[in-house]
């Protein structure tokens, strides 16, 4: 038995080597190039390719979308930057500008009167008296400045006003619209003389003027020299409108201001050097002539 067992065995595996040689040789002997398939093999194949090609779109479309997706953010991402960028760059260049403006400004500011022998202040507006039709003007600029009161304020248009009321870092003035203030006047071309005093509507009046002086719609008025506030021949502004009365001795002169009130911004504070007291314009102007003249 065990003898019959053995020959079996050795029969068995003499079988094995000869299939698994036979196969490895139709292997090696088989053409790639012009494979044939089994029946097995295109069952699977027809089945299977199919869903292949489903599977490969949908990873392709699914790939495709994120790809723009995540281009579309950051292209989004990038538009918000980029206008951004721009925003800041306008405002640079609008502030730029202003800066430009401003400069354009104060030279002319710090050229203006030169001839006029006194210290210059500069100074911006800060705020002004809405009650008042902008006849009081206020400034960043006070005591700690040099400024003093009764200095004289104008801009390179023309007179603005006096220091009427100061502190330490802000002063007030009195503006030439203001009713209050009066400014001894000069017609340039007659040589009349009158005195400008402000109007409710944003003008100033020029009283005094004989209806025999042949003053004429644009003459420029200056300011006169007399009296301790305005220094000589500052432009004030110019005849718009002139009233005679047939029967009145004086005729009523409107005098449209040199300077835009309204878009006022900076202004030069003219100080006079050392603390002698001042009298006020219309207090010098109400000074006997004689002692004037003394």
């Amino acid at each position: 038995m065990n003898f019959l067992e053995g020959e079996s065995a050795k029969l068995k595996i003499t079988l094995n080597l000869f299939i698994l040689s036979f196969a490895l040789y139709g292997v090696s002997k088989r053409d790639v190039s012009k494979m044939e398939t089994t029946a097995f093999e295109n069952v699977m194949i027809e089945t299977f390719a199919p869903m292949q090609q489903s599977v490969r779109f949908i990873q392709e479309r699914t790939t495709s979308f994120v790809d723009n997706y995540f281009l579309n953010v950051n292209a989004s991402k990038e538009n918000v930057q980029l206008k951004k960028k721009v925003n800041d760059l306008e405002d640079d260049i609008f502030k730029l500008e202003q800066i430009h403006l401003e400069n354009i400004r104060l030279k002319e500011l710090l050229d203006f009167g030169e001839e006029i022998k006194k210290r210059k202040v500069l100074a911006q507006v800060v705020a002004w008296n809405a009650n008042s039709d902008f006849r009081v003007l206020r400034i960043n600029k006070g005591i700690k400045d040099g400024i003093k009161l009764q200095s004289t304020v104008v801009t390179s248009d023309g007179l603005v006003g006096y220091i009427y009321r100061i502190t330490n870092h802000f002063a007030d003035i009195l503006t030439i619209l203001d009713s209050n203030n009066r400014v001894d006047g000069l017609i340039e071309r007659t040589r009349s003389h009158g005195i400008i005093e402000g109007d409710s509507n944003s003008k100033t009046m020029m009283k005094y003027i004989a209806t025999t002086d042949p003053v004429i719609l644009g003459d420029l008025v200056l300011t006169s020299g007399l009296g301790n506030i305005y220094p000589k021949g500052i432009r004030v502004g110019s005849v718009t409108k002139i009233e005679r009365e047939s029967h009145g001795i004086e005729q009523s002169i409107e005098v449209t201001p040199a300077v835009d009130f309204s878009r006022l911004e900076e202004v030069v504070i003219l100080v006079q050097e050392g603390d002698e007291t001042r009298k006020l314009e219309w207090e010098a102007l109400d000074e006997p002539e004689q002692s004037r003249k003394n």
